[in-house]
């Protein structure tokens, strides 16, 4: 398979940044008494990242002429859910990391209580945004994405997931339970960044289905290479905590299939996400290039 192009790189640090900006003008700071909260808000928002997820419905409006900056305010929605589920994730009571985009995480920072409460902030403000009349002049629309986004990152959707995750370190999950674990904690809220742009773009429900299933492998791709660098990778490659799944004893695709089964199972998948993509000629070669993308990183 290809290896990432110079093109995608910049495409994809140009979103980056056009995200970080629209988060920056976003996200609350004063003097208030509680600038505290606003502190770990910005610095778990605004610390770097992928920005994958805001790619993803970037790239997805652009293919039916989504206004960029409607499109960017999804995507900075998008990725407000995205940090605050990090914030969580790495709080003691979970997977207890010390490491985020190479830098110590909020509550480390800060401190459980702030980081707890960023997490929350982070959370409603996602919905805030997209509620609001400048996401998109339609309130029907807004009101789609709202559940959208509401389904994919709770109880049947990433938090669900999380449940299942945490499950996972006490109780042996066959690949099949590991593969639903990882739909719903990681390839909800993949699938939704994806969907997002067919959803302000008043798309047809035979797009709208295309871009879920390539969102849907894609996700699952993602989290097979999660698993691999969690395996194999180390802190100053990946940004973060590493090993962590070993130590928890948790079930991943790794422990499922081993390493060179769930690698070849990742590209199987990127490929399938490329072939949902042919139903929009040529149209979705950023979300081709993400594919390739996904099984390529290295952190």
């Amino acid at each position: 398979m290809p290896s990432v192009s110079p093109t995608l790189a910049a495409t994809m640090a140009d979103a980056a940044a056009a995200v970080t900006d629209a988060l920056e003008r976003i996200l609350p700071k004063s003097d208030f008494p509680e600038q505290k909260l606003f502190d770990a808000m910005r610095y778990g928002a605004l610390g770097g990242g992928k920005r994958l997820r805001p790619f993803l419905v970037l790239s997805s409006a652009r293919i039916f002429g989504v206004a960029d900056d409607c499109a960017l305010r999804a995507a900075a929605a998008v990725e407000c859910i995205h940090c605050y589920s990090l914030i969580h994730d790495d709080l003691p009571a979970m997977d207890n990391a010390d490491l985020r985009r190479g830098k110590p995480t909020v509550h480390k920072k800060f401190d459980d209580a702030t980081a707890i409460l960023a997490g929350d902030a982070l959370l409603t403000l996602a919905f805030e945004i997209l509620a609001d009349p400048r996401t998109h002049e339609d309130p029907a629309v807004r009101c789609r994405l709202v559940t959208a986004l509401a389904k994919a990152s709770g109880v049947h959707g990433m938090v669900g997931g999380q449940m299942l995750d945490l499950i996972a370190e006490t109780t042996e999950l066959d690949i099949g339970a590991v593969t639903r674990l990882q739909r719903l904690k990681t390839g909800e809220l993949i699938a939704f960044s994806a969907e997002a742009g067919a959803i302000l773009g008043k798309a047809s429900v035979q797009h709208h289905n295309a871009l879920r299933a390539y969102a849907h492998d894609l996700g699952l791709a993602f989290q097979i290479i999660d698993d691999l660098l969690d395996a194999e990778g180390t802190e100053a490659e990946t940004g973060k905590s590493v090993g962590r799944d070993f130590k928890a004893g948790k079930a991943t695709f790794v422990t499922a299939l081993g390493t060179e089964r769930a690698r070849s199972q990742a590209k199987l998948l990127s490929e399938q996400a490329i072939h949902h993509l042919g139903v929009f000629d040529g149209r979705a070669k950023h979300l081709e290039d993400v594919a390739r993308f996904v099984v390529d990183r290295k952190n």
